[in-house]
């Protein structure tokens, strides 16, 4: 092999954020902070801080390969947590505060924290589990002396108090870019959950597939805010992105109401914003209420679950914003697939430029396949469904400490089994129809929940839908809808098949109807189909 003659320098975290110190020392980060203000610095200042973070967590004994915990929300001390812990070896592992006390003792037993970064609102998550977290050292309030609130955890710091003093300055190692960087751990809806472990090589590449031209809009004189917690999957990638290309960040702390949204897009003049569907359901319906509109806002960026054909849409047609949908998992850091625009829009209008938004252009770096029950590939003809598979730099190839569950999500050819069902079309395009375990199959025949959810949502009375495989005497599954109606509506069972009548094949005419006031959600804001399941397993369908 004839070896190219360029310098081997390793990919590393803390880069990311010294080049923009360096090439964007005013563009700011902003974030609205627990204690209610508004603080804002540029670059520059972030790195400083960083740097005294840095001496901080070494005083406090943490090493390389230390993991060191955070239960925090989208904030600036949480982004200089990102840098800091990566940057002297040690692993980042933001922690999801809406888990449940169990998930959570799993969690931080399994990943070994030695100590937890923790916001002063959450304080109440930890201190009644305090006694289950035997490895954990420290706690640090991430808060200054005049806002530290009284703790009953052990060992309780403060956060600004640890910085004081420190030097502006730092020594960063070079470290191996397979280095360990950051965890996340997966929501848990089947099992224990499960720990995503990340590189700098794969975060760097990650941030850099993020900034492709036709994935998002990056760059001077763009603003981004990412209202997806930066407890779930580093934000999509989001604050480190941002700083390569020089884009104004903005975190919105625990506010993630849709009138507080809506302030931090306007008075920060956002361009881009990205969360999952029931945020922009929020925000939709401040818009809705109050008449208000976007000055700024150009782009909406929705993931962590299919997004409904209507809140395209609305988004769309009612407010002049490009919908991006983006597909990926916490598995693979998390984004794969973005966006549809491009020569496939072309002469499209109305609904078949709406429904090509349900797809996801593949990036580079990432390979997409289709495979049938039989381990056969699939063809990529947009019609043809199969399990997805995908591999590349950023995608996992096992579980952090989980042999069983590693054995069982990788191929024997290095390939990631996604657990999604989904089509892929001509120009790498994506479109998720089903999780495998929530296929209804029919006398033989498979019926997308999804598909079917989204045609429920159209009805404008209808606020959430859900549907679930319930049994069946003589077609083994059939499906059941289930469905949250907008404030002071109330369309009613027939009404809604009605709608559906057109819209459907008549084989996957619900066999029943139900009405709820609100669906069950996981952690990350997915609709929980494993609680509905068991809330309805007692029901029988008027059918069987």
């Amino acid at each position: 092999m004839l070896e190219g003659q360029m310098m081997d320098r390793p990919l590393q975290i803390i880069d990311i954020l010294k080049h923009a110190a360096k090439a964007f020392p005013t563009i700011e980060v902003v974030s609205r902070t627990v204690e209610g203000p508004i603080h804002r610095y540029g670059y520059r200042d972030a790195y400083k801080r960083t740097a005294q973070l840095a001496h901080a967590l070494k005083a406090l004994g943490i090493e390389e390969g230390d993991r060191v915990g955070t239960i925090a929300w989208n904030t600036f001390r949480h982004f200089e947590l990102y840098y800091g812990v990566s940057g002297i070896g040690a692993v980042c592992h933001t922690l999801n505060p809406r888990l449940f006390a169990d998930q959570l003792e799993y969690i931080v037993n399994h990943a070994d924290d030695r100590v937890i970064f923790i916001d002063s609102n959450l304080l109440p998550v930890v201190e009644k589990m305090a006694d289950k977290f035997p490895g954990v050292k420290a706690y640090i309030v991430m808060s200054d002396r005049e806002n530290m609130p009284e703790t009953s955890l052990p060992n309780a710091l403060c956060y600004e108090e640890l910085l004081a003093g420190q030097p502006e300055t730092f020594d960063w190692p070079l470290l191996d870019e397979k280095t360990a960087s950051a965890m996340c751990y997966t929501s848990g809806t089947t099992g224990n959950p499960k720990g995503s472990l990340y590189s700098h090589r794969s975060t760097v590449l990650h941030a850099l597939g993020l900034l492709a031209p036709g994935v998002m809009p990056f760059g001077l004189g763009t603003c981004v805010l990412p209202v997806v917690p930066m407890f779930h999957v580093q934000a999509w990638g989001q604050p480190y992105a941002a700083p390569i290309a020089g884009t104004k960040l903005v975190l919105p702390g625990p506010k993630l109401d849709g009138e507080s949204i809506y302030e931090l897009l306007e008075n920060e003049g956002v361009t881009l914003t990205l969360g999952v569907p029931t945020i922009w359901m929020g925000l939709l319906t401040h818009l809705r209420e109050t008449g208000k509109r976007f000055t700024t806002l150009s782009h909406l960026v929705s993931g962590g679950a299919a997004i409904p054909l209507s809140m395209i849409k609305a988004y769309e047609e009612e407010y002049g914003l490009n919908v991006v949908q983006g597909w990926g998992m916490t598995e693979t850091s998390p984004v794969c697939c973005a966006g549809a625009n491009g020569p496939e829009m072309e002469g499209l209008e109305g609904d078949a430029r709406h429904e090509q938004k349900l797809r996801q252009r593949q990036f580079f770096g990432v390979e997409l396949r289709l495979i049938d029950e039989d381990g056969n590939e699939l063809p990529h003809d947009g019609e043809t469904q199969g399990e997805l598979q995908c591999r590349g730099p950023w995608i996992i190839n096992g579980y952090y400490r989980n042999e069983e569950a590693s054995a069982a999500a990788m191929t024997g050819d290095g390939w990631f089994r996604t657990g999604d069902v989904a089509t892929i079309s001509d120009g790498a395009l994506l479109q998720i129809t089903d999780r495998t375990k929530d296929l209804i199959k029919s006398g033989g025949e498979w019926i997308s929940s999804i598909d079917l959810e989204n045609e429920a949502m159209s009805h404008p009375d209808v606020a959430e839908a859900a549907a679930i495989a319930m049994p069946h005497p003589k077609w083994q599954e059939r499906p059941m809808l289930i469905i949250v109606a907008h404030p002071g509506k109330n369309p009613g069972a027939e009404a809604i098949r009605e709608h559906l009548k057109s819209r459907i094949a008549s084989w996957w005419m619900p066999d029943d109807i139900a009405f709820v006031e609100e669906l069950p959600h996981t952690a990350t804001g997915k609709v929980s189909k494993l609680q509905l399941r068991e809330r309805f397993k007692d029901h029988v369908l008027s059918t069987a």
